[in-house]
């Protein structure tokens, strides 16, 4: 019975001390994170010209998918007058595909 008693208690510690670990891991983790993101931005308000180079990106929606693609990152496809932007070719064939089988029944 005491045996039993150890191997349960010896458990215990070491559940509560992993558990720990892992908690203060996490936070050492977070706290790095945190110190890098904020030192980005005094970085850029330190230089003018990094201000001056940055460009405002325009974000477009993948009809297919309704992913939020950057424009100039996007795979564009002209149907008609209107021009598509998709986030994949595989996005922008499944968009063709679909446009022929509507054609092809209407």
């Amino acid at each position: 019975m005491m045996n039993l008693f150890a191997h349960v208690a010896r458990f215990l510690l070491w559940l509560i001390f992993i558990s720990w670990s892992v908690w203060l891991l996490r936070r050492l983790v977070g706290w790095m994170f945190r110190e890098a993101a904020s030192a980005a931005p005094r970085a850029a308000d330190a230089s003018p010209v990094a201000q001056t180079t940055a460009v405002a990106r325009r974000l477009v929606r993948d009809p297919v998918c309704g992913m939020h693609v950057d424009e100039t990152l996007s795979i564009p496809l002209r149907e008609g007058g209107e021009l598509l932007h998709f986030c994949s070719p595989a996005c922008r064939d499944e968009y063709a595909v679909n446009t022929r089988k509507f054609a092809a029944n209407g």
